[in-house]
């Protein structure tokens, strides 16, 4: 009658043996997930993968490669890669190899959809990819719900998520000047600093989603400055002044700009090659109306600026550069800058 009782020890001793293992199990990838989170970033520990090598991501990623980083690189056209290859940069795939060969991966694309397509995409996307401790660091103005959804799908994976897009145009991402708006946790953002640093300034401007949010009022700042930029512009012309003299002149005053700055001059000699797409401006505008309307604000400055811009876009204008903006001006008002000195 005793004889029962040795299959029901041996299956308490199976199971036994089965949960001690599988809590060694959890522990050991417990503390690998904690090693690869915690291990200082350096060219000689951390491997970088990098989405997206258009007009700021490539200059971006020379940076890092040479601070001595190993990069992996994507990108939909591979002609925009070759410059990194042939710095030295290596070729994924897709952005789940680039994330499979990567400890932090960087994306920055065009459209929120991109950057879904790219990171979540359950076969393709790179969070599909990623180990354990690995962090992803999208650079994209996108939509801040999204950076959300990024953060917490990162987490279930044992992953990290920063929202992290940048400002500055394509001079800031060539000489690593670029203002960084970051949302996530402040120890993975701390981490990420050595990396932050040869691209720009890293300023934390709270969780997941709040960097977006950051960007977003810095595009909203910046669409109604280059509207006030060009309309003196030709207000100057158009009452006989040598408009690259006054722009110097006002530039060290209050009316001075970054704005000013970058574009000011470029405007005048008719440059109008993207350090930041008209289509993407227009992109980025239409969420910051969209997000206006869900916190109930009205913003008529921005519906202005926006309203602008599509123009240009309904001209065929959308891969021209923002400061493209003084065509819509001149077409409004039947007047050309195109042959005002730019001293």
């Amino acid at each position: 009658m005793l004889r029962p009782r040795r299959p029901l020890t041996l299956l308490r001793s199976l199971y036994a043996h089965h949960t001690s293992s599988s809590m060694s199990a959890r522990h050991s990838r417990s503390m690998a997930t904690s090693a690869g989170t915690d291990h200082p970033i350096t060219p000689a520990t951390t491997r970088i993968g990098w989405i997206g090598t258009g007009v700021m991501g490539r200059s971006m990623c020379a940076h890092l490669l040479r601070a001595g980083y190993s990069l992996t690189v994507f990108n939909r056209t591979l002609s925009k890669a070759q410059p990194l290859l042939d710095l030295g940069a290596q070729l994924g795939s897709s952005p789940s190899s680039v994330a499979a060969q990567s400890d932090v991966v960087f994306s920055i694309v065009g459209f929120p959809s991109d950057v879904r397509s790219v990171l979540l995409d359950p076969t393709s996307g790179a969070l599909s990819g990623l180990r354990p401790g690995g962090v992803l660091v999208d650079m994209t103005t996108s939509d801040p719900s999204l950076a959300v959804e990024i953060s917490s799908a990162a987490a279930s994976k044992g992953c990290s998520a920063v929202d992290a897009p940048v400002s500055g145009g394509d001079r800031g991402a060539r000489e690593g000047t670029l203002a960084i708006f970051a949302g996530g946790d402040s120890p993975t953002i701390r981490r990420l600093e050595p990396l932050f640093s040869l691209l720009g300034k890293v300023n934390h401007m709270g969780g997941p989603g709040k960097g977006q949010y950051a960007k977003l009022a810095n595009q909203i700042t910046i669409a109604s400055t280059m509207v006030g930029l060009i309309e003196g512009m030709i207000y100057a012309h158009k009452a006989g002044l040598d408009v690259g003299s006054w722009l110097s002149a006002i530039s060290t005053g209050a009316a001075g700009s970054k704005s000013l700055d970058l574009y000011g001059a470029r405007i005048l000699k008719r440059d109008f090659d993207p350090g930041f797409y008209v289509n993407h401006f227009v992109k980025d505008l239409g969420i910051c109306l969209k997000e206006c309307e869900r916190m109930g604000i009205a913003l008529p400055g921005l519906a202005l600026a926006q309203q602008l811009y599509v123009s240009l876009k309904a001209h065929g204008e959308g891969n021209l550069g923002t400061q493209a903006l003084v065509l819509v001006l001149e077409r409004l008002n039947n007047v050309s800058l195109k042959n005002a000195p730019a001293t």
